[in-house]
């Protein structure tokens, strides 16, 4: 992990402001979600990227009734259900 040499303070609210340079660099737009994880005294943001709910690949993620499902996981169910 590297600095950025980059220090913000919390608000009153428990706040801190993602300076835009590093959110561009990082393609965080308005609304985008974060994941928040911590090791040891260490918080860790990172961008949001779905996952499957059956095996918790993150790429070529579709919607099924509310349900992150990968093409994989999904070719799956369809040859299962046509057996």
């Amino acid at each position: 992990m590297k600095s950025t040499g980059i220090v913000r303070k919390v608000d009153e609210l428990g706040r801190i402001v993602i300076p835009i340079e590093l959110r561009r660099t990082l393609d965080i737009g308005i609304k985008d979600s974060l994941e928040i994880y911590v090791e040891d005294d260490q918080i860790i943001l990172k961008k949001y990227m779905p996952a499957c709910s059956f095996c918790n690949n993150a790429s070529d993620i579709q919607q099924f009734k509310g349900k992150n499902i990968c093409s994989e996981c999904l070719a799956e169910l369809i040859k299962d259900f046509a057996e």
